[in-house]
């Protein structure tokens, strides 16, 4: 009987350590992008003087495991790191104009975090798209330091309000009349649009989808082409 109470006072604690570790690294999250998240757009030029907030939130996230089972929780974790991973490999090779001048800078660049040595299109496509595939609003809240990203957020992603920002960034980006340029009945829209189409037409047109959010939906005979992704960092000048 002993040893049972040890058993179970053994995985308590683990658990209540795991969830003290998750929480430390989503407030540490919270103080980071509130600090150098600006209207959008990251102080890079200020991290790179001092990265000692950012080296701390990547030790701290490093070898925390969240379990997908705990979608909320997964998905949040793993929203803030690609966002985090982003920031970091821009302040490793800053000053530069675009994270596309970095070679390998989203397929071949591994990092280590959440107990994993992953490349941010793995966490981008395996992590996250693959295991949620019906979830089309991961592309509103990922964002790849280029200016053709929807904006960044200067807070952390929350498993308790993940819903709430996923789909207050998507209004916001799809109401954005830069990312969504009417005119009359021809529509520009973003190239996330035409190189993720599959996740936001299944079962559905693309008019469709964006008209989900749009205070002002776009007329059923729509035409839509695609500007060109602007790549230029987002960067605070």
């Amino acid at each position: 009987m002993k040893n049972l109470i040890l058993l179970f006072t053994c995985i308590f604690a683990l658990g209540n350590g795991y969830s003290q570790s998750v929480n430390a690294y989503l407030d540490k999250a919270e103080s980071f992008f509130s600090t150098y998240v600006k209207d959008g757009k990251v102080d890079y030029k200020e991290i790179k003087n001092d990265s000692s907030e950012l080296d701390e939130l990547l030790t701290l996230a490093a070898d925390i495991r969240v379990d997908k089972e705990n979608a909320n929780e997964f998905q949040a974790f793993w929203i803030n790191g690609y966002n985090i991973l982003v920031i970091k490999s821009i302040v490793e090779n800053y000053p530069l104009k675009s994270p596309v001048d970095v070679k390998g800078f989203f397929d071949v660049k591994k990092h280590k975090f959440g107990g994993e040595n992953v490349t941010l299109d793995e966490v981008e496509n395996k992590l996250l798209r693959g295991n949620f595939p019906d979830e089309p609003r991961f592309h509103f809240v990922l964002v790849c330091a280029g200016l053709g990203c929807p904006p960044i957020i200067n807070e952390a992603y929350r498993p308790t309000k993940l819903d709430e920002q996923l789909e207050r960034q998507t209004k916001l980006a799809i109401n954005d009349p830069m990312f969504i340029r009417v005119n009359k009945n021809k529509v520009k829209v973003s190239q996330i649009f035409e190189w993720y189409n599959d996740d936001f037409t299944s079962g559905q047109t693309l008019v469709d989808f964006i008209n989900e959010f749009r205070s002002e939906e776009l007329p059923e005979n729509t035409k839509v082409s695609y500007y060109p992704y602007d790549w230029t960092l987002n960067e605070v000048k």
